[in-house]
């Protein structure tokens, strides 16, 4: 009899089969429970978030509108600014070529004064002396180069400005440029919908950009700008106002100054005319005291001269009354005579040589002085001369004066700018 063999494993009961099945229902309906509330919390859900992307799409609207008015704002602020900026480096771009102009109008003055000092070293023995218009030339010297120095420094000064009013510019500039730019941004996002094609998901959109900036902080660095703009063209409004009045006290001072040094050099010039006619005098009386002198001499000698033949026969006379033979030759009132005739001869003789070496020295001391008065006469002509060459030279600073300073042409643009728009679009 055959056997029927049984599939080997653990069998479940009854009950457990039961328990099973009610387990599985159970499940199910716990399951299907819990699928319907998430339905309706997903309904919920779909309407809150709904509503909620709709205000915050509403809300980030209105904050970017906020935003570009604030930008407005601030970019209509930074325009004012920088076309101020630009009125205020124009008008110092003019007073420093004024500067400019007024240091090289010193340059034909300084020029003149030191030719006249030139000149006047032409003047030769006693009348190259240091005289008041040889000091009033060197002071002049002084105050012109004192006056290229105070300019020159105004120059510098008006420079140094420009560049200051230049940075100042470039800051608010690029700040109105940046300004621009997120003004643009801002309204392109405004613009943008849910329906605009140019929208698409970024990676890592809420990162949070280097260098970023707190609205704080944003209006304090526009608000710096603005100040420092304001700042330098007050700076540079005082330093315009310096300068015009060091331009004036200059060209005071240059004034008067030149005004002296040509008062000294007429009274010089007057003073070597009246000196120049007393020696002319002096000479002319000198000459004519020379020639009766010399007259005198010319007396003298034949007197002289005259003598020479009465001693000479007294002188033979008494050389032949030696030749008187025995008692003959005896001292008598002739020969008393004879000697005393010779003795007067030959002191008159000696008196009218020592009168004469006195007449030729005090002839030859008058044309030694004559000679010296001649030559004194000639350096006082040719001081005289320079002198009105000076006065001559100087002329061309009152032709100077009355066509204007001297055009200068600028070395280049001071201000090294250009118009704000061209800044901008650059």
């Amino acid at each position: 009899m055959a056997t029927f063999s049984t599939k080997p494993g653990l069998r479940y009961s009854v009950p457990d089969w039961d328990a099973g099945n009610r387990q599985l229902s159970d499940t199910a309906e716990r399951r299907r429970q819990s699928s319907q509330e998430t339905c309706q919390e997903a309904r919920m859900l779909r309407n809150e978030t709904t509503s909620k992307t709709i205000w915050n799409e509403s809300d980030s609207s209105r904050r970017l509108t906020e935003r570009v008015w604030g930008i407005t704002r601030w970019r209509e602020t930074l325009e004012a600014s920088a076309q101020e900026l630009d009125r205020e480096m124009d008008a110092l771009t003019l007073s420093k070529e004024e500067m400019e102009r007024a240091l090289a109008a010193t340059l034909v003055p300084l020029e003149v004064t030191v030719e006249c000092m030139v000149l006047r070293e032409g003047r030769r023995g006693n009348e190259l002396l240091s005289d008041p218009v040889e000091a009033q030339l060197k002071k002049e010297v002084d105050v012109i180069e004192r006056a290229q120095h105070a300019l020159q420094q105004g120059v510098d000064t008006s420079f140094t400005q420009l560049c200051l009013l230049q940075e100042a510019r470039h800051q608010v500039t690029h700040d109105l440029q940046n300004k621009m730019d997120a003004q643009g941004i801002d309204t392109t996002c405004l613009k943008l919908t849910v329906n605009s094609p140019g929208i698409s998901l970024k990676p890592n959109p809420t990162r949070i950009p280097i260098s970023s900036s707190t609205p704080q902080q944003w209006e304090q660095f526009s608000q710096h700008n603005v100040s420092k703009a304001q700042q330098e063209m007050q700076a540079s409004l005082q330093l315009r106002e310096e300068m015009r009045l060091s331009r004036l006290q200059i060209q005071n001072e240059l004034q008067s100054q030149r005004i002296a040094t040509e008062f000294s050099i007429r009274k010089r010039t007057h003073q070597l005319q009246q000196a120049h006619d007393e020696r002319k005098w002096q000479l002319q009386s000198t000459q004519e005291e020379i020639s009766q002198l010399e007259r005198d001499i010319l007396g003298l000698e034949g007197d002289l001269q005259a003598k020479t033949a009465p001693l000479k026969l007294a002188h033979t006379r008494l050389e032949h009354r030696t030749e008187r033979p025995g008692m003959d030759l005896c001292r008598d009132e002739v020969q008393y005579g004879l000697v005393e005739e010779v003795k007067q001869l030959e002191g008159t003789i000696q008196a009218l040589k020592q009168k004469l070496a006195e007449a030729q020295h005090s002839l030859q001391n008058l044309q030694l002085h004559e000679a010296r008065m001649q030559k004194d006469l000639s350096r006082k002509q040719e001081a005289i001369s320079l002198e009105r060459s000076s006065l001559e030279t100087r002329g061309r600073l009152s032709s100077i004066l009355t066509s204007g300073p001297m055009a200068v042409v600028p070395l280049t643009n001071s201000s090294g700018r250009h118009n704000l728009m061209d800044s901008l679009t650059s």
